[in-house]
């Protein structure tokens, strides 16, 4: 697609969420939902439900504002294995959680999921699914770390097998045009990749995922030429070579747990982290969306909830398939 496309394509998509006070009924008007996804499902069987799960989001983050970002990668692992089915709850050898790609999310977000579906029950038995649970959970991390609120469909329902095997999810240093097929088979394209990878402004990453950026770019035995030189100096003195260290993803910010304004700006003047968040720039339509959520935070925060409504929405299954689980780490008896 032409530059110019893409750029009428994103003030198109930008003027859909121009307004916050009708940023909910707007999302909700333009975003196609799968089956059996609805606008508020629980109203009847669960009106109280997304009370209870903020409540306890909010009681756990408080506790520790990591779990924002450690929600927002529990939604994407979940999602994009084989869709929003919360089989990375389930325990068991062999199931999701045990990949060594989703060692990160272990934990603390899972006894936060854990005690949320706990309240649910006890006021709505049997109504709303774990999957249900993780994307509305997402959505009130955002919210805490600084985003904007996003309208959450639901209807979800919890699959009843998982297997480390299917997980693959990708990773930081991936090349650019992988992702992007990674996400389009998936039902998203480069503008909610881009948007997406701005949840980068939290986190951190371990040294052992940038070493190659900084000492052996492609086997080259220099650093990445992208990198901005005094960056690139930066980061090797809080990563020497065979370090167990680790960096904030979005240095500028990351120690606050808060969605960050220099994110986008980072990747303009080459000093991102992560080769995959760099490789923003080097692409026509990446760059002009990067562009413009550099010159404005808002319009991003409001586009993050939009890219991250979409996410929710990936392989969903069909209403007569898996089913409302009672615990949220194992499926029910029969």
């Amino acid at each position: 697609m032409r530059a110019s496309m893409w750029w009428q394509l994103l003030l198109s998509t930008l003027a859909l969420v121009s307004s916050c006070a009708v940023w909910h009924v707007e999302a909700e008007a333009t975003i196609e939902l799968p089956p059996p996804l609805q606008w508020h499902f629980y109203q009847n069987s669960c009106p109280d439900v997304e009370r209870y799960v903020r409540d306890q989001v909010e009681f756990y983050w408080k506790q520790d504002s990591t779990l924002a970002v450690k929600l927002i990668q529990l939604l994407y692992t979940d999602c994009f294995i084989k869709g929003c089915d919360a089989s990375i709850l389930l325990d068991g050898p062999d199931t999701e959680k045990t990949a060594p790609q989703n060692a990160p999310i272990l934990g603390f977000p899972l006894e936060a999921i854990d005690k949320v579906k706990e309240v649910l029950e006890q006021h709505c038995p049997g109504v709303v699914s774990c999957a249900d649970i993780i994307n509305l959970a997402a959505r009130d991390a955002v919210v805490l770390a600084g985003g904007v609120s996003y309208p959450v469909p639901t209807g979800r329902r919890d699959g009843n097998s998982s297997s480390a095997k299917l997980v693959d999810i990708a990773v930081h240093a991936t090349p650019w045009e992988k992702v992007i097929h990674y996400f389009e088979v998936r039902g998203m394209n480069v503008f909610d990749v881009t948007t997406l990878l701005g949840g980068h402004t939290l986190g951190r990453t371990r040294c052992k995922f940038i070493a190659e950026r900084l000492y052996d770019f492609n086997n080259t035995g220099k650093p990445d030429p992208s990198m901005d030189p005094s960056f690139l100096a930066e980061l090797r003195v809080q990563c020497p070579p065979n370090s167990t260290n680790s960096v904030y993803l979005n240095p500028d910010s990351g120690s606050s747990n808060r969605f960050g304004k220099t994110f986008y700006s980072r990747v303009l003047n080459h000093r991102a982290v992560l080769s995959i968040d760099q490789q923003i720039a080097d692409r026509e339509e990446s760059l002009q969306i990067a562009r413009r959520y550099d010159a404005n935070f808002e319009d991003f925060l409001k586009m993050f909830g939009y890219a991250m409504t979409k996410l929710g929405n990936t392989w969903l299954l069909p209403g007569d398939q898996g089913e409302i689980r009672k615990n949220c780490r194992v499926v029910n008896r029969k």
